[in-house]
């Protein structure tokens, strides 16, 4: 009887914990939630992708996984912190205001600088993305090239999803006094508004929704992957990429996905773009239908029809088994092999779309 009282306080606490933590954020009620009932990618209280996507984790593929984490590998992190250039606020945000230009953090978080707006996409700024932040290594780069505090107002964040090295707790904290909107996923608001973001200044959106902001189209499309930050709240969210055009401008951001048909949907619906940020790292065979490989990744881009590649989610974080710089060394690889126009900017270094300035340096050697 004793025992059976200690489990079932333990359970309590552990609850209680999963609910109360706010870096896991907040999902919403079954009542908020069954407004997406009707929805076609979501079935039985859950998000779905296009098509089936399942991870088998079976005993084999466990144990070769827990091999692979104890094995060590001296190339898994940088041995110094790698390349970055520090970004003055007053050169960033005040010269060439009629410019569209793209700076990158590292990982997936990018500033776009288009039609006179700031727009942060996937701004994760912690040291490591876990719910648990004083735990775990530092970013590769040592830090970020501005400091927070230096960002001026910013017109919009979009996320891609609610996963850790994606939207961080410590970040919408630091910046939601900064930020006018809030553009995400739908489910993704709950988060922000238990970090006290208010909900008028939070628009979700399902895949296909296109909308007006600011002088701005955006769309939230389709990506194949999913969602969750704590163990009761698995694909309650939606995952998306993002479509951003202006008058000029064309720009594709492919969120986290594995390769699937949606490329090619959105590359026929919206293309071709100027450029297309896509994910090429965090991947591994096991998991491949979540994240692409690098040689999909080039495949990607070919199906959105992209006109300059910058690959993304790696540079930040170690969040797979692979060498740190293999996801940039094998994507480039693939470029050149099928004459694939690339931009490899350090952390910190801006893409001038204007003038056509792509940076395209071997920092990662």
């Amino acid at each position: 009887m004793l025992f059976l009282l200690c489990l079932v306080l333990i359970v309590i606490i552990i609850m209680m914990f999963l609910n109360t933590y706010p870096h896991f954020g907040k999902k919403y009620s079954k009542e908020q939630m069954g407004s997406f009932n009707t929805l076609d990618n979501y079935k039985n209280g859950k998000f779905i992708n296009q098509i089936p996507t399942s991870m088998n984790m079976n005993f084999k593929t466990n144990l070769s996984m827990i091999r692979d984490f104890v094995k060590k590998s001296p190339n898994r992190t940088p041995k110094d912190h790698i390349p970055m250039e520090k970004i003055e606020a007053s050169t960033l945000f005040n010269s060439n205001k009629g410019d569209t230009k793209i700076t990158w953090f590292g990982h997936s978080a990018l500033l776009i600088e288009i039609e006179g707006k700031n727009i942060l996409v996937d701004p994760m700024f912690g040291n490591t993305p876990t719910p648990f932040p004083q735990f775990g290594g530092k970013r590769y780069s040592g830090g970020l090239p501005i400091e927070i505090s230096d960002l001026p107002k910013i017109d919009a964040v979009i996320l891609s999803h609610d996963h850790y090295d994606h939207l961080d707790y410590g970040t919408i904290k630091k910046i939601k006094q900064k930020v006018d909107r809030f553009i995400v996923p739908l489910g993704v608001g709950s988060h922000l508004e238990s970090w006290g973001v208010s909900r008028e200044c939070i628009s979700e959106h399902n895949w296909w929704d296109e909308f007006r902001f600011e002088h701005l189209t955006l769309a939230c499309t389709p990506a194949r992957h999913f969602s969750g930050r704590s163990l009761t709240d698995r694909n309650a969210t939606l995952w998306c990429s993002w479509v951003i055009l202006s008058e000029k401008t064309k720009i594709y951001f492919s969120g986290d996905s594995g390769y699937a048909p949606h490329f090619k949907e959105i590359g026929e619906k919206y293309g071709p773009f100027d450029i297309a940020f896509m994910e090429c790292g965090q991947y591994d065979a096991r998991w491949s239908v979540i994240h692409m490989l690098p040689e999909e990744t080039v495949k990607a881009f070919t199906d959105v029809k992209g006109e300059v590649l910058v690959p993304i989610h790696f540079g930040a974080f170690t969040l797979a088994f692979h060498d740190w710089n293999d996801p940039i060394e094998r994507a480039v690889k693939a470029a050149k092999e099928n004459g694939v126009k690339y931009a490899t900017p350090k952390i910190g270094e801006t893409i001038n779309l204007t003038t056509g300035d792509f940076p395209s340096s071997i920092w990662w050697k």
